[in-house]
């Protein structure tokens, strides 16, 4: 979650989501990194507790420390068409796990499986947004560029939905011309660029150990992908509902960061230098 990139600074990154200043980033940093796990752990238990001893809860340590999982229901998923995958003949062995049977020729997924890997992608996602990070959308399927463009501009995100260019993230500094940064995680609403070939972008993100979220259907691999979704990822409905529920999650980590922040302001509103 921490991990330390180098630092970039990418044409894919704008200036939409703003950033805290200096100082208050290293006191941000201090603050989080000496944080423990209450005695007694509750569900309820995760409030900012004040200088005088009341200690904090590690949002990692936390079963759902955002409530995503409350985001969905499986109604949900079965109504947006989630279940339905492709032909038999197109299912790539190692989807096998996730699926539940077929019928009429077509591979059925578990929801069951579906909505437990999805709860994960999601949490991991809020913590990422939780801790400043930068999230990339990526689609390559022209009906679904402008909604994938449009929710990552609402939630702050970055999106890429153009054709993945090689070693945009191995080469960076060759392709913009400059140091840049890298995403911290990207998602992927499309592992595949075409019926049999695989998104570009899957192997990069791989290559420069970044975090990747994919949408994975019956003919896709798994195996690059850290957070895997086993769902239908043709359906426009399916794609506008985890458009939905990642900007959902991404929001909720954002402003739970700026809430734990002004509370962390309220209590020691003086810089602390972390070079001494």
């Amino acid at each position: 979650m921490n991990r330390i990139s180098r630092i970039f600074k990418s044409h894919l990154i704008s200036d939409q989501f703003t950033k805290c200043n200096s100082w208050s980033r290293k006191r941000w940093a201090l603050s989080y990194s000496t944080q423990t796990q209450p005695a007694e752990a509750e569900s309820t238990s995760d409030l900012i507790g004040s200088k005088e001893g009341t200690k904090r809860v590690s949002p990692l340590m936390h079963e759902d420390f955002f409530n995503v999982h409350s985001l969905f229901t499986m109604n949900d998923l079965f109504d947006a068409r989630v279940h339905y995958g492709h032909k038999e003949g197109s299912l790539n062995n190692f989807m096998r796990p996730y699926i539940f049977g077929s019928r009429l020729e077509h591979l059925i997924f578990d929801l069951d499986k579906t909505a437990e890997h999805l709860r994960l992608a999601l949490n991991i996602a809020a913590h990422i947004a939780y801790r400043d990070g930068i999230i990339l959308f990526i689609g390559q399927t022209p009906q679904n560029a402008h909604l994938i463009e449009a929710t990552a501009k609402e939630c702050g995100a970055y999106a890429h939905t153009r054709l993945f260019q090689k070693g945009l993230f191995s080469n960076s500094t060759t392709v913009f011309n400059g140091i840049t940064r890298l995403p911290d995680l990207c998602i992927f609403f499309n592992t595949l660029s075409t019926v049999l070939e695989e998104h570009r972008g899957v192997a990069e993100a791989a290559k420069m150990n970044i975090a990747t979220i994919g949408i994975v259907d019956t003919n896709c691999d798994p195996r690059l992908i850290t957070y895997p979704v086993p769902g239908n990822d043709d359906s426009p409905v399916s794609q506008e509902l985890y458009c939905k529920l990642f900007k959902a999650a991404i929001l909720k980590g954002q402003e739970r960061r700026r809430l734990d922040f002004r509370k962390t302001i309220a209590e020691d509103p003086k810089p602390v230098d972390l070079s001494e």
